[in-house]
């Protein structure tokens, strides 16, 4: 699989680049702003683009409008964001009407290597990956009101918000201290609370996640 990376940071651009390759990625280009990104994008069309939030000229969101672009121009390609902090409102436009191939990650996330380079593969395969932190923060910002989101228990709501981080079953069980059983038990409950329509397990596991997430931006 084909990457690309923008990342401003020099020494921190290195170190993707080798952690990607350790994954099996060719890393078509690397860039250090969102011009040359989207260049780079359409030059290459990988499969993975790796893109800080902020990057120059002016530090802000160029990143998160790069990443957008992507996702309308070249939707074939996923997008991981990396942050220095959580910006919850950046994961919300970048996860808005997109079943999949999505991510955010805190960059501390980076030196736990393996971790890091399952979120990136899982994200490349059509999966998401979202920190803790973020998942965190949006829970925090949701809101009253009557949606599907409230007919889930509380044990359900753990399981959704782990599923909204990108673990798997086995991963979800491990955190919660339960069989696995009992997590997917959890999780068809929980897709058919959310009146979720017909499809393959995996993709209404991630419009389960986009629910969860549209329900607290």
């Amino acid at each position: 699989m084909r990457a690309v990376i923008a990342e401003d940071s020099v020494l921190l651009r290195i170190g993707l680049v080798k952690v990607l390759e350790m994954a099996g990625f060719e890393v078509a280009a690397e860039t250090g702003d969102a011009e040359a990104l989207l260049a780079a994008v359409a030059a290459h069309e990988p499969d993975l683009a790796l893109v800080d939030v902020r990057m120059p000229p002016g530090f802000t969101d160029e990143g998160v409008r790069a990443a957008l672009m992507i996702r309308q121009q070249w939707p074939a390609t996923s997008v991981l964001l990396l942050s220095q902090y959580v910006e919850e409102r950046y994961a919300a436009d970048l996860l808005a009407g997109r079943a999949g191939g999505i991510g955010y990650l805190l960059k501390q996330r980076v030196a736990d290597v393996e971790e890091f380079i399952d979120a990136v593969r899982r994200v490349a395969a059509g999966g998401t990956a979202l920190d803790p932190q973020v998942v965190s923060q949006l829970l925090l910002r949701r809101g009253g009101g009557i949606d599907p989101l409230e007919r889930l228990t509380p044990r359900e709501r753990e399981v959704l918000a782990l599923m909204a981080e990108g673990r798997s079953n086995a991963g979800i069980a491990a955190q919660l201290v339960v069989g696995e059983s009992a997590v997917a038990k959890h999780i068809n409950n929980i897709l058919a609370k959310l009146d979720l329509p017909q499809a393959d397990g995996d993709h209404r596991r991630v419009l389960a996640v986009l629910r969860f997430l549209d329900g607290t931006s």
